[in-house]
């Protein structure tokens, strides 16, 4: 594993680290709101008017905004120094205020047809359409916010420094988290609270960042251009960038859509199940796509394609490291883990079971929707955008007809599962074609052949524990940790790496007190 690599590992443990942090702050933000919520009309209308909002955060600040903007924001850096690269920062925030701006104000005024747009199933329903239409008007600036701090993330990433931009997310839950508590103690309605609230943690989210911008030496105030080149050639790669990355979301807005036209409470049960799956995915599929990027950019820039293949093999080894054995446990522990996390309250049995089927069907996408992003940044690197959204234009239709063909015999759960399908073909087809670019770039040896063996042992144990829902969510950190030590056995290096990179986590202080 050469030096960009072991740097890549270092940093996806800060980034994982943090993105931890905010998904355990999503766990409890979640638990509350399947309690207060449920899984009926108001969850159904918030979770419809969040999906756009959503959306945009992770297209933009972990999708097209960064891979568009950290190549063309470090090469300006490289040639011709960091002011240059500031000022082509500042006119990108211009125009993204300008252009989001008049798009925001849009959608509020159309928020009507934007609603049936993305929930045409709503329209026969006029309660719960009435209060999506309120929800979509409160929740849609969100859009102009995420795309600031989407920047802030980008900026911050080219210069090395990935701590604060991971950290920023949690300002959204912590917002959404206190929006709940504000409702029940002050009886206010919990839907309309909790849209304010997402307002209130994208300011949040941008606020975070600017103490390491100044640290950085960048300042808002400054030179910009409107016809910056820098901006000009950042647009041109966002185009088929966004939709490259965008196949994902665009699959389970799609979803939403479909499953308007299913029973109430579909939607929920599918924004539940995904928010499981983000879990894993978060903290290490998009850290490694996020921190390999800039690497991968600056090898590529350089003629350095024998260090940037190493790079992208072991960045995707470290991938399916730690999602397949995610894979396993989610599919054994998917009803003990929706029981447990959500079943109370308004969150009924008949929900748990059916967010658990939905969890399933989603889960056996994982490991393709984790490699997607590293396989992006390899293409990005390349400066080849072009590649990536024909792709997702294939893997989108793939969906469509995937699930609409499932959606009659298995209801939302054909939906998830049409999801994975997509994402897996999406996998298979960008690393025939990159194979193709760029030669053999990842083979079968021992990390898979190990990771996949012990991946079926985590999740036959997780599966004999599953008749016991806390305890097997307790033994789910003594099985990771079992995973790790067996595979550093076997000499497996991305384990070795990953036990010495949690080491350094735990204080020195506690290494003393236990030597």
């Amino acid at each position: 594993m050469n030096e960009h690599a072991k740097q890549i590992a270092k940093d996806v443990s800060i980034v994982g680290g943090a993105t931890l942090v905010s998904r355990i702050l999503g766990f409890f933000r979640d638990v509350i709101l399947a309690s207060v919520l449920g899984a009926g009309v108001y969850a159904d209308a918030f979770y419809v008017a969040l999906r756009l909002p959503n959306m945009l955060r992770r297209l933009f600040a972990e999708g097209s905004m960064t891979m568009a903007f950290v190549p063309v924001f470090s090469n300006l850096r490289e040639t011709e120094g960091d002011q240059a690269a500031f000022a082509m920062a500042r006119s990108a925030l211009v125009w993204l205020l300008g252009i989001l701006s008049a798009v925001t104000a849009l959608a509020i005024f159309f928020a009507d047809p934007v609603t049936r747009l993305i929930a045409p199933g709503f329209a026969s329903k006029p309660e719960l359409f009435a209060l999506t239409v309120d929800l979509v008007r409160i929740v849609f600036p969100y859009i102009i916010q995420i795309s600031a701090v989407a920047l802030c993330m980008g900026v911050l990433n080219s210069m090395g420094h990935f701590l604060a931009p991971a950290l920023a997310t949690s300002e959204l839950n912590t917002a959404i988290i206190l929006g709940a508590g504000v409702a029940w103690v002050f009886g206010l309605d919990p839907a309309y609270t909790l849209a304010w609230s997402v307002l209130a943690g994208g300011f949040g989210q941008w606020s975070m960042q600017q103490p390491w911008m100044r640290k950085y030496g960048f300042r808002w105030r400054g030179p910009f251009r409107l016809k910056d080149p820098g901006v000009i050639k950042m647009a041109k790669l966002m185009i088929p960038t966004t939709f490259g990355a965008a196949v994902y979301q665009l699959n389970i807005l799609l979803g939403t859509l479909l499953a308007s036209y299913l029973p109430v409470g579909s939607v929920s049960y599918l924004y539940y199940a995904d928010r499981l799956v983000q879990f894993p995915l978060g903290i290490f599929g998009v850290a490694i796509g996020t921190v390999a990027l800039p690497s991968l950019s600056r090898l590529a820039t350089g003629g350095r394609m024998e260090e940037y293949t190493s790079t992208l093999a072991a960045s995707l080894r470290l991938t399916l490291f730690i999602s397949l054995p995610s894979t396993a446990g989610l599919i054994a522990l998917a009803h003990p883990m929706v029981a447990v996390l959500f079943g109370r309250g308004a969150f009924s049995p008949e929900a748990e079971a059916a967010t658990s089927a939905a969890l399933v069907a989603f889960t056996v996408g994982l490991p393709a929707f984790a490699c997607v992003r590293p396989l992006f940044s390899a293409y990005y690197a390349l400066s080849d955008t072009k590649t990536p959204a024909v792709t997702a234009a294939v893997c989108l239709a793939a969906y469509a007809a995937t699930g609409y063909g499932l959606m009659g015999s298995m209801g939302h759960v054909g939906l998830a599962l049409a999801t994975s399908v997509s994402s897996w073909l999406n996998v298979l087809i960008l690393w025939f074609m990159l194979r193709k670019k760029i030669g053999p770039f990842f083979p079968l040896d021992k990390t898979l052949a190990v990771s996949l063996g012990l991946s079926l042992c985590i999740g036959a144990a997780a599966y004999a524990l599953s008749g016991f829902p806390v305890l097997s969510l307790v033994l789910i950190l003594p099985l990771a940790a079992a995973y790790m030590a067996v595979s550093a056995l076997f000499g497996v290096e991305e384990a070795r790496m990953a036990t010495g990179l949690a080491k350094r986590l735990v204080p020195r202080r506690f290494h003393k007190k236990t030597s």
